[in-house]
């Protein structure tokens, strides 16, 4: 079977912030004295989703790859649960005022010949 990776090209920068998540993923998971298949029960996901993110595999579900973090202490965002949740807020004030979509702006058609 193969994985969405291959169809996808992902940037070296983001390929490498998957490696490392993966890893600290891992190294979380291993310091708590958890199997593979204890954190993939405990994050609602499977052993094989979980083998994949700890390899580092850009193309796991993000939602996964956040509950296995936050299950082994790795801080994504602000270790402070309300801090995470106040800058949620800010960034949908901040969104509140940006344009609702963004259009590519058309040029003029100049068809005099």
């Amino acid at each position: 079977m193969k994985s969405k990776l291959s169809a996808t090209a992902y940037s070296r920068y983001g390929r490498e912030a998957a490696i490392l998540l993966g890893q600290l993923i891992r190294a979380g998971r291993k310091e708590r004295g958890w199997t593979a298949g204890e954190l993939a029960d405990r994050a609602g996901i499977s052993r094989r989703t979980l083998q994949r993110i700890e390899k580092g595999d850009p193309g796991c579900q993000i939602g996964g790859v956040f509950e296995a973090a936050a299950l082994v202490g790795v801080p994504l965002f602000e270790a402070e649960p309300s801090a995470l949740t106040r800058q949620v807020r800010q960034m949908e004030d901040k969104l509140r005022l940006l344009p609702r979509s963004v259009r590519v702006k058309t040029r003029e058609v100049d068809d005099d010949f």
